[in-house]
């Protein structure tokens, strides 16, 4: 099953998965975002818009971008004010422009290698010089790590053609090498769902694109 049948199934099952309550990553990352000054937000696998509607509510102008196109048509119900675009995080020349800042919640580690560096590369060039990124994703110490079977170093696929990889933080670092990591280290995001009540642990990290480099 592709990534786009795959998340179609699954809000269409499950509807609202995570709840509406958006992560507190997002809250920290509001604030920074206002610090910055920044005011045009890209999310990339915005979902049904539990994370893009506390930037919406806080003034931004958001733009989301999302696989599912079923979750798209939640998003323009849940989160009318977000603009949402049903595409492809590996593929984002249907979004127009370029923003301010990139919000990227657990949607880095849903992929194998190649297409890891690839969905930071169309960040990448999403972002304005100067711009910031703001980026979740599984660590080595999340619960499920080592789930399934081992399809890459430290990814898993506990479900047919679902890859899910743990980072370390030194590997994180090392994807944002030609960026300035400005902050990153160690967060837990409670949720119930699925199985029921859990912690992911996950790893975040800050960084500004450098104009001075070539992404």
């Amino acid at each position: 099953m592709d990534k786009k049948a795959y998340w179609n199934k699954r809000f269409q099952k499950e509807g609202y998965v995570w709840g509406t309550a958006p992560s507190p990553t997002a809250e920290y990352a509001i604030e920074i975002f206002r610090k910055d000054e920044a005011k045009k937000i890209l999310v990339p696998g915005s979902g049904y818009g539990r994370n893009t509607k506390p930037f919406s509510e806080s003034g931004f102008q958001v733009t989301g971008l999302e696989i599912s196109d079923t979750a798209c048509e939640m998003a323009r119900e849940y989160d009318p004010q977000t603009r949402a675009y049903n595409g492809s995080v590996l593929d984002m020349s249907m979004v127009p422009g370029q923003f301010d800042a990139v919000y990227c919640y657990n949607v880095l580690h849903l992929f194998r290698e190649e297409e890891r560096f690839l969905c930071l590369q169309q960040c990448a060039e999403k972002v304005k010089d100067n711009g910031l990124l703001f980026f979740t994703a599984f660590s080595e110490r999340e619960p499920s790590f080592g789930r399934g079977q081992e399809v890459e170093k430290n990814t898993f696929e506990s479900r047919p053609g679902r890859p899910v990889h743990h980072f370390t933080e030194a590997e994180l670092h090392d994807y944002f090498q030609d960026f300035q990591t400005i902050e990153s280290g160690i967060t837990e995001d409670y949720e119930d769902h699925g199985e029921g009540p859990h912690t992911h642990v996950l790893l975040y990290i800050l960084a500004r694109k450098n104009s001075n480099k070539i992404i």
